[in-house]
């Protein structure tokens, strides 16, 4: 097996995190959607749940990815948190159309990502 394999398998493994994350992502989004439905929750509630979902699906993240590394887990699950920042901004710029709606909490979540990727791949 070469380089070029090992790197490609990390990429695909990569992604089914990513792509994992994202079913949870939007499931637990439908279930916020139906809740705010259902109990007409307030906006302050829907945003620390938001946050909340962030912190949960890196952290399964993490802890899927830091499962199959065998070292350096806490960098394998900081990658996914990373990547999964990096694609919820690039989504956010895109709907937006700007950075100003989106700067105000791009640092804080940021790290809520990358953190709590980490932490996942730690305990895993």
């Amino acid at each position: 097996m070469g380089k070029k394999d090992i790197y490609l398998g990390k990429v695909i493994f990569i992604t089914k995190c990513m792509l994992a994350a994202y079913v949870l992502t939007a499931g637990l989004l439908l279930l916020l959607a139906f809740m705010l439905y259902r109990f007409g929750l307030s906006e302050k509630v829907v945003s620390l749940c938001i946050i909340g979902i962030y912190i949960v699906v890196t952290f399964a993240a993490g802890l899927l990815a830091g499962k199959r590394a065998a070292k350096r887990k806490f960098l394998w699950g900081l990658a996914v948190g990373v990547a999964y920042y990096a694609i919820l901004v690039i989504v956010s710029l895109i709907v937006n159309r700007g950075v100003q709606d989106v700067a105000g909490n791009m640092v804080t979540v940021f790290f809520l990502c990358a953190g709590s990727g980490m932490l996942g791949g730690m305990i895993s």
